[in-house]
């Protein structure tokens, strides 16, 4: 059987929550990260949303590959439903990723729908750190879910300009 891969850019790199065989670095060509979902639920409410990250077309994403073992497929690609696809602002995609070894592998990941009510789209800086900084949901302050992002993504040698100059201005605001 073919092997089963997993793509993270956002949280999913830190926090998979499901068992993985292999963990490498890994670049998508055609997508890049970008904070362009508002979250009504895990970083936010309906009355005061959060930003969450996903693709966007264009450029390209550093992020992480994790193959999955086949006995575990079917169990991890319905947590990560249920995970990622909880308002469906969210598309499921196989796409081909270049891992850090080389390799080439089509990779499960989740795109931004921009026709979704929640896809918000590129918001000037000053505008997503406030958004960021006065927003918390379920799993907690936005606050925690940018420098988490950016903290794991400097760990792995990655970085995402947009995400540290949202990440400084929000620790301008609170300062």
């Amino acid at each position: 059987m073919d092997d089963f891969w997993v793509f993270g850019y956002g949280s999913l790199m830190w926090n998979p929550g499901f068992p993985f065989e292999e963990r490498q670095q890994a670049r998508l060509y055609g997508y890049r990260r970008s904070l362009c979902i508002r979250s009504n639920l895990y970083r936010g409410t309906e009355e005061n949303p959060g930003l969450v990250l996903g693709l966007e077309r264009g450029g390209s994403c550093l992020g992480v590959a994790f193959r999955v073992a086949q006995e575990n497929r079917a169990p991890v690609l319905d947590y990560l439903r249920e995970r990622e696809l909880v308002s469906n602002v969210y598309k499921e995609r196989v796409l081909s990723v270049g891992l850090a070894d080389g390799r080439r592998q089509m990779a499960l990941t989740y795109v931004a729908d921009r026709q979704h009510p929640q896809y918000i789209g590129d918001l000037a800086l000053e505008e997503a750190a406030m958004i960021v900084s006065n927003a918390s949901g379920r799993s907690g302050p936005n606050v925690d879910y940018v420098f988490n992002t950016v903290a794991h993504l400097q760990d792995m040698g990655i970085r995402d300009a947009l995400l540290e100059r949202v990440a400084s201005n929000v620790k301008k605001q609170a300062g």
